[in-house]
């Protein structure tokens, strides 16, 4: 009898093949009292296993293919880094001397410190970076145990399989990709790890947080993944099974489609030429975006910087970080955000500043930017210096009244000078922009369009605070409505009063990354978009496939509709167009 498990789908496609069950058992740790001159014995054995542990990922780097080295090196980085930082290198050793004990048990307690401070912490991305914690010790564990890891060992079978564990860090599926896997699902695991992120990056279908998958599932047991809709089919009977072949080949047809357009450019049929770019969080990000022939950056998110750290990002990190991206685009342009923590984006450097009742409404992006200048100079001045390397615009997030346009302003125009007294390079010309995410800067995009050369419309917040709801409610998110009357028409002022003034605008948030609603936006006289990398060749094609006749009326018609339900008829109206 097939059996169907629901999980969280990270990566689309289908795959349909046998399973192949990676059981690494849990690393048994005891506690052992040392005798005192044992113990710098001890620190040396310790120290020993990060060594083989760095050298471990450093073969599996080194070891990539050389077509993707350059891509995807990134992800193993950023474990070989926290193998260098000194929670993971000292921490343990003052441990070790201070309760007498063994280097597993000294490393578990460092483990278990730092798992309790993640999980204080409500939210999405830190718990991925969790993830990435415990991916390392959980190395280290395995070499201090005695268990010396063979290069691919682990991945010998896993070739036209679907590999189902617990969880699996970015070298696994590093490896797993270079031995020709068709999926893998793990029972852990968040939308925003680094493993989810690099899955999407190389096109294999996976789906993470399964739970309690592995009581239901057998050794060599057929499996069909769906990672669209975060499904798993075990053991599928004959009528499931043709179903999903057929989504397989229409899916693989479909997207041998959207190959074709790659490097096509982005125009409707009656030749009105669109600006499509993607977003991105991580430069690792560039994988999936030269995969899909993106040829700029619309939104850079750059609060991945300030996670999973005690303090934040010195100059020097940020400019790698944007260095890299640029580097990677060759020429394209780039719109880097500043830095929007807050409300559902906390960083553990910034804890104590974002407590408060609402947070969504209280100290976030420029304002708390603004208050902690520590946290925005150094971010100002590497963006800064970063233009002077490429295509570099700097977006301001939850704008809402000139005055923090005036502030930015004269912090860039200090740092300008700081960076020419150092005779650092950076564009003085540099576009400066701002979100249209509060409604009050929909409204008044005329009076902000004096201080900001161009508008990127954030409907995530715009939708939120438009409606008065939390979209991460569950008891209230049910009236996140893209559609209603009011968000389409702060939508359509600030597109109608930026082209008036010869200012650029684009949309960033979800609503340009969905398919319903590409042709209502050309209709409402959006000319320029930014989109999820996975969403843009989709985006492509419906803008390639488009004529703008007739479209301007049938948006206005929307406008006019009293519901959300009236609006979705007009909506399929023109989607049929």
């Amino acid at each position: 009898m097939s059996i169907a498990l629901q999980g969280t789908g990270v990566s689309k496609g289908i795959a349909i093949g046998k399973v192949n069950i990676i059981d690494r058992d849990q690393i048994e740790v005891n506690q052992v009292t040392l005798a005192k001159q044992d113990i710098e014995t001890e620190i040396i054995r310790f120290e020993n296993a990060l060594i083989l542990a760095h050298q471990q990922l450093k073969r599996i780097r080194d070891n990539l293919p050389v077509e993707k080295t350059a891509e995807i090196a990134g992800f193993i980085d950023a474990h070989l880094l926290m193998l260098e930082d000194s929670l993971l290198t000292q921490a343990p050793i003052h441990l070790i001397r201070e309760h007498q004990c063994n280097a597993e048990w000294a490393l578990k307690l460092q483990r278990d410190n730092l798992v309790h401070i993640f999980d204080e912490m409500d939210d999405p991305y830190l718990s991925s970076r969790k993830m990435d914690v415990e991916h390392v010790i959980a190395r280290v564990q395995r070499i201090l145990r005695g268990y010396i890891e063979q290069p691919n060992e682990s991945f010998d079978n896993v070739a036209n399989a679907i590999v189902l564990a617990d969880d699996l860090t970015p070298a696994d599926t590093v490896l797993m990709q270079h031995h020709g896997v068709l999926a893998f699902a793990t029972e852990f695991g968040g939308t925003t790890s680094h493993t989810a992120i690099l899955a999407r990056s190389l096109g294999i279908p996976a789906i993470v947080g399964l739970r309690r998958a592995r009581p239901y599932i057998r050794p060599s047991d057929t499996l069909i993944v769906d990672g669209s809709q975060g499904l798993i089919i075990v053991n599928p009977d004959e009528r499931t099974l043709e179903y999903y072949r057929h989504r397989q080949r229409e899916d693989r047809r479909y997207r041998a489609g959207l190959t074709k357009i790659k490097e096509a450019p982005t125009a409707t049929l009656d030749g009105t030429p669109i600006t499509l770019h993607a977003n991105i969080e991580f430069p690792e990000d560039m994988i999936a975006v030269k995969r899909v022939g993106g040829e700029g950056i619309g939104l850079y998110r750059t609060e991945f910087l300030f996670m999973n750290r005690p303090q934040p990002p010195d100059e020097e990190e940020h400019l790698d970080a944007y260095t890299r991206v640029i580097k990677a685009l060759k020429g394209g342009q780039i719109t880097i955000r500043t830095l929007d923590l807050g409300a559902d984006k906390q960083a553990e450097s910034t804890r104590h500043t974002l407590l408060t009742a609402n947070p969504a409404l209280g100290l976030r992006a420029i304002r708390l930017c603004l208050k902690d200048l520590r946290l925005f100079k150094p971010q100002l001045r590497a963006i800064l210096r970063a233009s002077s390397l490429g295509k570099v615009r700097m977006l301001i997030p939850m704008v809402c009244e000139v005055q923090e346009l005036v502030q930015v302003n004269n912090l860039l125009q200090e740092v300008r000078k700081e960076l020419t007294q150092e005779s650092l390079k950076f564009d003085p010309n540099m576009p400066l922009g701002a979100m249209i995410e509060v409604p009050a800067m929909a409204v008044c995009t005329d009076i902000f369009a004096k201080y900001v050369d161009f508008f990127s419309i954030g409907t995530n917040d715009l939708i939120q605070y438009t409606l008065a709801i939390d979209r991460v409610d569950d008891a209230v998110n049910y009236l996140y409505d893209p559609l209603h009357p009011a968000v389409l028409r702060l939508i359509k002022m600030s597109i109608d009063t930026a082209n008036r003034l010869d200012k650029p605008i684009s949309m960033c948030g979800e609503m340009a990354s969905d398919s319903r609603y590409v042709r209502l936006l050309l209709g409402l006289g959006l000319r320029s978009f930014s989109v999820n990398p996975e969403a843009l060749l989709e985006i492509k094609q419906i803008i390639n496939n488009t004529n703008m006749q007739g479209l301007t009326r049938l948006a206005n018609k929307i406008l006019k509709s009293p519901t959300p339900a009236d609006a979705t008829k007009v909506l399929e109206i023109i989607n049929q167009a």
